[in-house]
């Protein structure tokens, strides 16, 4: 099988397409025909190998070993180990992995759910970890509630698109902050107020909001506190500031210091679960989110899809296609 690997780390050029051999299935793992992947930041940090404190989380010190890029997954099963109980091949699916991007992927059922019906595998492939993790996040860290005033910084981007659907969908009055060519964008999928950041700096505007998850991470503890209503709850979700060695991993690590001493909350993201893409199939099949897909590469082009998003301008997700 075709697949995209690496041998350092390092730019999106030294990422190869090559003939490798097919994973081979256990007991509890499915064999899925990969038929679309997406990128997420993520993958762009295990590619760089940043910060540098998180090397052994990618494989290695020096080296990526056995660390395929890619997490979200949209394609058809194709054989399945012999205690896999709920799904079958030729079942179509989407969920987490490691290593989709590639012709065929292996992961565990319980990392996977039957596609959506209506969507393509480009946009099932879109959901998963960003979807999941605005999920997670919002409902259970952010513990938003129906009236609650909502902050989404970095509200066009892969992660940022999905939050301020399912802010809205929980309840949230859902502000969100992007650049101006994005305006219309947010606008169009739910967002009561947005603040384009090139004209209005979100924490010295005077409002202040209940739950504000930072994608973006551009501004202080202080400033972000400034935000929040008293008891307001700050979300930090994104690992591409900070210095190559540690990364944002500092600043998260004041910010959970600082929230033993203060009554508003300062919470680092958490990743999803299975269940989480259950529940987003449903919301996905009633109409309740979309996906925003911003462009589409061939598998051949992964390197090209990855300098998209370590630019961190990409409006939704770019998808692989295989």
């Amino acid at each position: 099988m075709k697949a995209v690997v690496r041998e350092r780390y390092g730019p999106p050029d030294v990422l190869r397409l090559e003939e490798v051999e097919r994973p081979v299935v256990q007991d509890r793992d499915v064999l899925v025909g990969v038929r679309a992947a997406s990128v997420n930041v993520a993958d762009w940090l295990a590619l760089r190998g940043r910060p540098y404190v998180a090397r052994p989380a990618y494989g290695g010190l020096r080296h990526p070993r056995d660390r395929p890029l890619g997490k979200d997954v949209g394609g058809q099963v194709v054989a399945v180990g012999s205690n896999v109980k709920r799904l079958q091949p030729g079942d179509e699916v989407f969920g987490l992995c490691e290593g989709s991007f590639a012709e065929y992927v292996v992961t565990g059922e319980d990392n996977l759910v039957r596609k959506p019906v209506g969507l393509t595998f480009e946009q099932a492939a879109a959901v998963p970890l960003a979807a999941a993790t605005a999920l997670r996040n919002l409902r259970d860290n952010g513990q938003v509630r129906p009236g609650q005033k909502v902050l989404i910084n970095g509200a066009a981007g892969g992660m940022g698109s999905f939050a301020v659907q399912i802010a809205k969908w929980l309840g949230g009055e859902v502000t969100g902050v992007c650049s101006t060519r994005n305006v219309d964008l947010v606008r169009s999928i739910g967002a009561d107020h947005v603040i384009d950041y090139t004209q209005e700096d979100f924490t010295r505007n005077g409002n202040v909001y209940d739950v504000i998850l930072d994608n973006v991470m551009n501004h202080s503890l202080s400033e972000c506190r400034r935000a929040l209503t008293t008891e307001g709850i700050l979300i930090l979700n994104n690992g591409t500031g900070g210095g190559r060695w540690i990364g944002p991993l500092g600043r998260m690590g004041v910010a959970l210091v600082l929230s033993a001493f203060i009554r508003q909350r300062v919470r680092l993201a958490v990743l999803p679960s299975n269940q989480d893409l259950v529940m987003l199939k449903e919301w996905i099949e009633a109409d309740d989110i979309k996906p925003v897909i911003d462009r589409t590469y061939p598998l051949g082009q992964t390197a090209e899809a990855l300098r998209c998003v370590g630019a961190g301008h990409a409006q939704g997700k770019v998808i692989i296609d295989v």
